[in-house]
């Protein structure tokens, strides 16, 4: 635990720019700039001391930003003689919009006036703000919060509750320093840390919006309770030509599942789970003809329904993102000239040519919203006159991952313009079968009605 207050001496800068100028760049993991930033921070000028050149400098790129300001900061002057906290409530706000407003003119402000030095037993509020902001499309969207290790409590709660919601919307969070400049020593640098070369302009946005909070960086009068929180010394270390970033970012498919094949080679128990097996009849039993042509299988796994899909086809492409699970399906089918395995993910790799049956089983939710809806139109375009697009997925929460199977099934309803020719729904999964309208039943296929 960090204990330090304001008024203890700063490191100079000739101590830090030594230690940061080997730190990689921001471009290093993060290479395209993001649609979209929500931008937290505990108090009114936090965001301007630790991303006000991020944010300037994306929003100079047409990077859409929120700044969301979880307390007024009205507990900044305890002792002031002349300022209520209501009084420095509104003053902050004010310095607040008009920093803002030098960084990214058109960013949405949002104060949600939680009480300063408390956020920790606040959380659950913040997060539900959090949650409600960003929403369900999370393509394209970076997070950036103060360090959750930064030694003052709203700090760390305002970075953690980043980093639940980063981690369960899967995109990177940027946590930025504050405090740790002023207390911390080259052997507290964290892991991860990178830095942003600000342009001229974002620089230059920076420091005058670091210059609207008044309250903050010059005395609020003469008088003794009234001085300024932030001396020259410790503005220094914001007047840096780059910021300082904490940077995680979300493991990507390829990574998780490798991880996933590495540890077992049945990770879900294909052999020998009689759920997988009932499944796995279920699914065929579905399948409104006897004998397919062309089939297409992404995230085919070890094979196993592979295999039974393979009895009924002339050919199967059997899709996997993991070059291990294509290695153990290789293994464990032996030599089937029916069978072409093909590393790959989905939308990005889809195969040339049309199929008659594609068969999307435990695989769409974890795709990106944005990747989901350019499958539906692939999947839907790939699919003969009469082809057959089948659904399968588990009904329970992903954990880790945003969508289940109901929105991704409703999505391919929705968007495909293909029809619902039947479907299984209970407790545990979810089966559709599509197909371009009409539809015809099985009976009417066959000349029964």
């Amino acid at each position: 635990m960090v204990s330090f207050t304001h008024r203890d001496p700063t490191p100079g800068e000739n101590i830090w720019q030594p230690v940061l100028a080997g730190l990689p760049g921001l471009a290093d993991v993060l290479s395209e700039p993001p649609r979209r930033m929500v931008v937290l921070a505990a108090h009114p000028d936090d965001e301007s001391l630790g991303a006000g050149g991020l944010i300037a400098t994306l929003a100079a790129a047409g990077t859409a930003v929120d700044v969301v300001v979880a307390t007024a900061g009205e507990a900044s002057h305890p002792d002031s003689p002349t300022h209520t906290p209501q009084t420095l409530t509104v003053l902050r706000e004010a310095e607040l919009r008009a920093a803002v407003a030098r960084l990214a003119p058109d960013a949405r402000v949002h104060l949600l006036g939680l009480p300063d030095g408390q956020l920790a037993a606040r959380c659950a509020e913040l997060d539900t703000f959090l949650a409600g902001l960003v929403g369900t499309d999370t393509d394209g969207l970076w997070l950036a919060a103060p360090w959750r290790r930064d030694g003052h409590t709203d700090h760390d709660a305002a970075g953690a509750a980043a980093a639940r919601l980063a981690a369960k919307a899967r995109v990177p969070l940027l946590e930025y320093p504050i405090w740790l400049w002023h207390w911390g020593a080259a052997a507290d640098l964290p892991q991860g840390m990178h830095t942003l070369a600000l342009p001229r302009d974002a620089a230059a946005a920076k420091a005058a919006a670091m210059g609207e909070h008044r309250s903050q960086v010059a005395p609020l009068s003469d008088r003794p309770g009234d001085e300024a929180l932030l001396a020259p010394e410790v503005l220094a270390h914001f007047e840096r030509p780059f910021e300082t970033f904490i940077v995680t970012v979300p493991r990507t498919g390829k990574q998780v599942f490798e991880d996933l094949y590495a540890s077992s080679p049945d990770p879900w128990n294909f052999g020998d789970s009689f759920y997988e097996r009932r499944k796995r009849e279920l699914t065929l039993a579905l399948l409104p003809r006897e004998r397919f042509g062309r089939v297409f299988e992404p995230g085919c796994s070890i094979g196993v329904l592979t295999e039974e899909l393979a009895r009924r086809a002339d050919s199967v492409t059997a899709m996997d993102i993991s070059a291990r699970a294509l290695e153990l399906a290789r293994q464990r089918i032996g030599a089937d000239q029916r069978i072409r395995f093909s590393q790959g993910s989905i939308p990005e790799d889809w195969p040339e040519g049309s199929f008659d049956l594609v068969v999307l089983s435990e695989i769409g939710y974890f795709l990106t919203r944005e990747q989901l809806r350019e499958t539906v139109q692939r999947a839907a375009a790939a699919l003969d006159r009469d082809g057959v697009l089948l659904l399968c997925h588990w009904r329970h929460p992903i954990r880790d991952w945003p969508m289940d199977a109901d929105e991704v099934h409703e999505v391919f309803r929705a968007g495909s313009g293909l029809e619902l020719l039947a479907e299984h729904s209970e407790a545990d999964f979810r089966i559709d079968v599509l197909v371009h309208p009409p539809a015809r039943s099985v009976a009417e296929r066959e000349g029964l009605l």
